[in-house]
């Protein structure tokens, strides 16, 4: 298509502009308006011929929708993907990027996606190997109290024997500036308040440099959470080039509170910190990958996707146990009514994608030379409770289709399409034009066990598990049989 002043040239739409607009040629050519008024129209006809045959056609899909939607919700496989996922929680527990619990789980999917009928294989990538080691930190002044803490993803340690320095408190990277002359040689505590998961991460992400460009020995973050039982959550931070690596840790929203409390009286705060955290040599991993293959287009590909690895506390069951398990559960659902897709259904369960995506990044790499034939890409890491709507990102003439989509899953009550698809592991092929779409669960309670020890299978609902299952299957099993891909 031919562009025109950063606008889509259509012939016929300015022949008929000119028509209308040249003062000498109107009666001329006397016979072009019309004509030309009739192919616009009909145009405008087409258009609207193709959203109904769309429709239709998405509507033919409504039994088979709702076979799909009564047997993972009331039929032999309710509950399944909740058991899965606690055989496999309380089996393996946590899987952080480059231990052995993450590798023990890789063999487990592998094997369990085997056994229930699945063609499954492994695709290597390498993957950071970040280690928490030994660690505590106590206020010694002007009480003794010790703070729990958690060390953040890819922060340095202290010396063996731990770093003791007073305490600068600030509310924000503003006021660190504004104080920055007090800032040397201090251990800086961020007690930002929490706004949102989105805005407020920036001080576990980028903290600790921060607090190392004005002269500070060691960074302790307030939890970025809405909520705490003194509990601290952990997560990635990143440096900044040719700025200092100091260590870095998230402490609890009540003691960051609290110190912050004692600053404003004046008092002043000692605290001793020590870190065993260290970053050993990129180790050896997978994605892991399961598929139905389709029967008349084997290589254009319908992807599904949750990480497979966590943080090295609580279960990770929440964060993205679910996600792995219900992506999972949608080949099994297709494969149990017999169905079969035009296109290829491809479960794909991430590694290391807490570390920022990066076993996603290695398979975007290794399959973008097909990326024409990636159809539509999913990914589920916002926790698996009760669904609200599916997020999508794509074309106006995609969503169009989506739209149609979406209303298969009446029964349950998640009909409504929302904008922004989401998710780190495939944002690399949204962001080239790939359709994508996530899931909107009822996500209020998310981070208040995000990266945390409270990420376990006990705040789970095996309904609430079914239902994602449901709605997850629908859209990924008919979006892969419609006639056509998505239009991009």
């Amino acid at each position: 298509m031919a562009w025109v002043g950063g606008l889509p040239f259509f012939p016929s739409f300015f022949l008929l502009l000119s028509m209308l607009t040249s003062p000498c040629d109107c009666y001329r050519h006397s016979s072009w308006p019309m004509s030309s008024l009739a192919a616009v129209g009909a145009g405008s006809n087409d258009t609207a011929s193709k959203a109904s045959d769309i429709a239709t056609e998405v509507a033919g899909y409504a039994d088979v929708a709702k076979q799909i939607i009564d047997l993972a919700v009331f039929g032999a496989a309710q509950n399944r993907s909740y058991k899965r996922l606690t055989n496999f929680t309380d089996t393996i527990g946590n899987r952080v990027s480059g231990s052995p619990n993450l590798e023990m789980a890789i063999k487990y999917m592998y094997n369990a996606m085997t056994q229930d009928g699945l063609a499954v294989h492994l695709e290597p990538v390498k993957i950071p190997h970040w280690v928490r080691g030994k660690e505590s930190a106590a206020m010694i002044v002007p009480r003794v109290k010790n703070l729990a803490i958690l060390g953040l993803g890819s922060s340095v340690g202290t010396p063996p024997e731990g770093i003791e320095a007073e305490v600068l408190v600030v509310q924000s990277f503003e006021e660190l500036k504004h104080r920055a002359s007090e800032a040397s040689g201090r251990i800086v505590v961020f007690n930002q308040p929490f706004v949102s998961y989105g805005e407020t991460v920036a001080y576990r992400a980028y903290g600790a440099s921060e607090a190392a460009k004005v002269g500070a020995v060691a960074t302790l973050i307030r939890s970025i959470t809405p909520f705490s039982i003194n509990s601290p959550h952990t997560g990635w931070q990143d440096y900044q080039d040719g700025v200092k690596c100091i260590p870095a840790a998230c402490i609890t929203v009540e003691d960051a509170e609290l110190m912050w409390r004692m600053a404003q009286r004046g008092q002043k705060i000692v605290i001793r910190l020590t870190m065993g955290a260290k970053t050993l040599p990129d180790a050896d991993s997978f994605n892991t990958v399961a598929e139905i293959t389709g029967w008349q287009h084997p290589e254009q590909v319908v992807l599904l996707s949750g990480h497979l690895d966590s943080w090295d506390v609580g279960q990770g069951a929440m964060d993205d146990g679910g996600g792995a398990m219900i992506s999972w559960e949608v080949l099994s659902l297709i494969k149990d009514l017999g169905l079969r897709p035009r296109r290829t259904l491809r479960t794909v369960l991430w590694t290391a994608e807490e570390q920022g995506g990066v076993g996603a990044q290695q398979y975007y790499n290794l399959h973008k030379v097909n990326m024409s034939n990636f159809d539509l890409v999913m990914e589920s890491d916002l926790g698996t409770f009760s669904p609200v709507a599916l997020q999508f990102t794509g074309s106006d003439a995609a969503r169009k289709v989506m739209e149609e989509v979406v209303k298969l899953l009446a029964p349950i009550n998640t009909t409504t399409l929302e904008k922004h698809g989401e998710g780190t592991d495939i944002s690399p092929w949204m962001a080239a034009g790939v359709p994508g779409a996530s899931l909107h669960v009822k996500d209020s309670k998310y981070f208040w066990f995000h990266h945390s020890e409270g990420d376990t299978v006990t705040v789970q609902d095996p309904q609430d598990m079914n239902l994602c299952s449901a709605l997850w299957a629908v859209v990924g099993y008919v979006v892969a049989d419609l006639q056509d891909m998505l239009p991009r």
